[in-house]
C-alpha cells in the first residue's frame, strides 16, 4: 500500500499580523509551521502505516509539499514523524491559488506513481480557501471526503466519519484510491523523538521545480484581496438571580451597552 500526505508550510498564526494598509499577512520574520490540519493528516498516515504493517510488508508513507525551497523544513518534520520519503514541488516565493496547487500536486503524484489513499488537511490557516482537497480529487478523478474525524480502511474501501455541523456526523464509504481531508478530532498528533529526528536527515527528499511538471503558471488565478483581523469579543458575564431578574438585566445590557434593541 502507498499513502501520500499533502502538507503545507504556513506562518505561525500565533505570531503573524495583518498589514493594515495592504490587508495582507506580514510573513517576514514569522516562523513557519506545518499547517495544523495537515498535522492531523500526517498523524493518520503514520497510524495507518503501523496498523496495516504485516511482517515485512509495510505501507510506504510519502510526504508531499508545494512551496518555496524553505518548505523542505516541514517535509523534514514529516520524515521525523514517520514518513519514508518526501517530495517538494518548488514554487519560489509566489503565492499560488488552489487551482494551480491542485494541478501541481496531481502531476507530482502521477509522476511518482498511483497511491492507495491521499491525505490532506481540510483547509490551510493562511488562506482558508478549503478548495485544494476537492480540486486535487477532481484532477485525479478520485472520490473525496472532508471534515473527517474517523477513518477505517479495508477491502479496497475507506469508511469515513465526518462532521456536518450542529454536532451531527455522517458516515461515508468511498472506493479506494481516494482523497481524505482531515480535521481536528481525527487523532492527536505526536511529537517526534530525537532518534527519529536524526534518522530523518538520511531520508530522501526529491525536489521538482513546478515548471518541470508542465503547470501553466500564466493562467488566471484567484487572489486574496484583503485580510482583516477578527475583532476581539467582549468578556462573558455571568448573571444571577431569578429568571425574571436575569432577563431584565440582559435586556438592559442589550439596550444600553450593545445598543442592538
Amino acid at each position: 500500500m502507498k499513502i501520500v500526505v499533502c502538507v503545507k508550510q504556513v506562518p505561525d498564526t500565533t505570531e503573524v499580523k495583518v498589514d493594515e494598509k495592504t490587508g495582507t499577512l506580514i510573513r517576514e520574520g514569522v516562523p513557519s509551521i506545518i499547517n495544523p490540519f495537515d498535522q492531523f493528516a500526517m498523524e493518520e498516515g503514520v497510524r495507518l502505516q503501523g496498523l496495516l504493517t504485516e511482517g515485512d510488508d509495510k505501507p510506504e508513507l510519502i510526504a508531499l509539499s508545494m512551496g518555496p525551497p524553505q518548505a523542505r523544513t516541514e517535509i523534514m518534520k514529516c520524515l521525523a514523524l514517520g514518513a519514508d520519503r518526501g517530495i517538494l514541488v518548488k514554487t519560489g516565493v509566489q503565492l499560488l491559488d488552489s487551482a494551480i496547487t491542485g494541478q501541481a500536486l496531481q502531476k507530482a503524484i502521477e509522476q511518482d506513481g498511483s497511491p492507495d489513499v491521499i491525505f490532506c488537511g481540510k483547509q490551510s490557516i493562511d488562506s482558508e480557501g478549503m478548495q485544494t482537497p476537492f480540486r486535487l480529487a477532481k484532477a485525479l478523478d478520485l472520490p473525496v471526503v472532508t471534515d473527517v474525524v474517523g477513518l477505517s480502511l479495508g477491502d479496497g474501501k475507506a469508511v469515513a466519519e465526518r462532521e456536518i455541523g450542529g454536532g451531527a456526523r455522517e458516515v461515508v464509504e468511498l472506493q479506494m484510491p481516494c482523497v481524505i481531508a482531515a480535521t481536528r478530532g481525527l487523532n492527536e498528533p505526536h511529537y517526534p523523538k530525537l532518534p527519529d529526528i536524526m534518522k530523518a536527515k538520511k531520508k530522501e527528499i526529491k525536489q521538482i521545480d513546478i515548471v518541470e511538471l508542465g503547470v501553466d503558471l500564466s493562467a488566471p488565478m484567484t487572489e486574496i484581496v484583503k485580510l482583516e483581523a477578527v475583532a476581539e469579543r467582549g468578556q462573558a458575564r455571568m448573571m444571577q438571580g431569578s429568571t425574571r431578574e436575569m432577563v431584565e438585566e440582559l435586556v438592559g445590557l442589550l439596550k444600553e451597552e450593545d445598543k442592538v434593541i
